[in-house]
């Protein structure tokens, strides 16, 4: 099969092989909170808030760290590629409790160590969020000056943990923050808190950290923050070009009909590099398991039709407790690598020179005869040469494990 799709790919020039090699070179960076419903490890019990929600109680989340990168390295085994692991400040290994703002690298060295075992990049975000100190609803941009300060320190000491991870690991760690500061209802001064949170992520970027590349993330709104965000796209747009950091674009984070693949293009003109978390918002920001839409195939060839793949960093942000979690994770990294392999596989050359002569009839059937063609073929022989099942197979496996391990728990 994968014979045959080579020659009908090639008929259009399209070399099959090159597209397999450059796919095999762009790392997705795995979520570890899909794998206990964004728990942690330093207050299980504790309440998410902060406008965060996840919903459903499929038995056999992890519940310690040594759970959840077994459940991790199931979910590695079943998908194609080399990759790497998005990590929460919350997922700190300790035998007493640490406050966020004095936790250091000695509390993610079972991370690190594992992900150098696993042969795996490793990303890092501050935990703004589920924490006393969060529950006014605002953090970096807080009025209270100690509130405020908490949480500078607390990104600060993250930037420093993200440092010493990228200089273990011999990569730049992607280190995100994300604050969910905002108000419920109309505010009387749009202003002011955003002029605190532009002066606490100045505080916060004030040294630099060779090893760590920042990023900063907008939202539209939240719950509890629907009439207000301090953290907005606007806001985050001028902030990372200013500083030249990158920007984080989040799929839920914009209207319904809002696309961040129509915003790759844009940004990159302005700012050196762009984090994305690829997820889905069904109706409002609720992270669903990303399928095959669209917007995901729009998100992925925008990057690789454009060459940017060295610019873009892709990260994935779900958290779905209705469904099996590592099968969540296995489905939603498999359909990404596959979007891209989608774009990998187009007549680029083809199709912009049809527009750029005008032909539009040529650039309309180009584009729609390939949605038929023999893309799968060529999947499963990506998943072949790197050991991973074709097909559903891997969902054999993932119940199988469900049996055995899961179900334990």
């Amino acid at each position: 099969m994968y014979t045959l799709a080579r020659e009908q790919y090639a008929s259009l020039g399209i070399d099959t092989e090159a597209a397999l090699q450059r796919l095999a070179n762009i790392p997705v960076s795995i979520h570890c909170w899909q794998g206990d419903d964004v728990g942690g490890f330093e207050n299980p019990d504790g309440q998410l808030g902060s406008g965060l929600a996840v919903t459903g109680n499929y038995p056999g989340k992890a519940r310690t760290p040594d759970e959840l990168r077994a459940d991790l390295e199931k979910a590695l085994s079943l998908i194609p590629g080399n990759h790497r692991l998005n990590l929460h400040a919350i997922y700190l290994e300790t035998d007493t409790k640490v406050e966020r703002d004095n936790i250091e690298t000695k509390h993610f060295q079972g991370w690190i160590d594992w992900c150098k075992s696993q042969n795996l990049g490793l990303d890092f975000n501050p935990s703004c969020f589920a924490h006393p100190k969060a529950d006014s609803g605002l953090t970096l941009s807080s009025p209270d000056a100690g509130i405020r300060q908490f949480w500078i320190d607390h990104c600060k000491a993250c930037r420093v943990i993200a440092n010493d991870m990228g200089a273990q690991l011999g990569d730049k760690t992607v280190t995100n923050i994300w604050v969910p500061d905002g108000y419920k209802d109309t505010p009387a001064d749009r202003m002011t808190p955003r002029q605190r949170l532009k002066d606490s992520l100045d505080e916060i970027l004030a040294f630099d950290t060779p090893h760590n590349l920042d990023a900063v993330e907008s939202k539209l709104f939240g719950i509890g923050s629907e009439a207000f965000v301090t953290g907005s796209h606007e806001f985050y747009l001028g902030y990372a070009q200013q500083k030249q950091i990158l920007l984080c674009l989040d799929a839920g984070h914009f209207h319904p009909t809002e696309m961040i693949s129509e915003k790759i293009s844009s940004c990159l003109l302005f700012v050196p590099e762009l984090l994305l978390h690829v997820s889905r918002g069904v109706r409002w920001d609720s992270d669903h398991v990303v399928t095959l839409s669209d917007e995901l195939y729009a998100i992925a060839r925008e990057i690789v039709a454009n060459q940017v793949e060295d610019r873009v960093h892709i990260g994935l942000d779900f958290f779905d407790a209705s469904i099996n979690r590592v099968a969540a994770w296995t489905i939603g990294v498999r359909n990404t690598l596959r979007a891209l392999l989608a774009g990998l596989l187009e007549p680029t050359d083809k199709l912009r020179q049809a527009e750029l002569e005008g032909d539009y009839t040529t650039r309309l059937a180009l584009q729609e005869e390939m949605k038929t063609f023999p893309i799968g073929a060529v999947w499963d022989e990506y998943c072949k040469r790197s050991n991973t099942p074709a097909g559903p197979a891997w969902l054999d496996e993932v119940r199988a494990y469900e049996k055995a391990v899961l179900s334990q728990r």
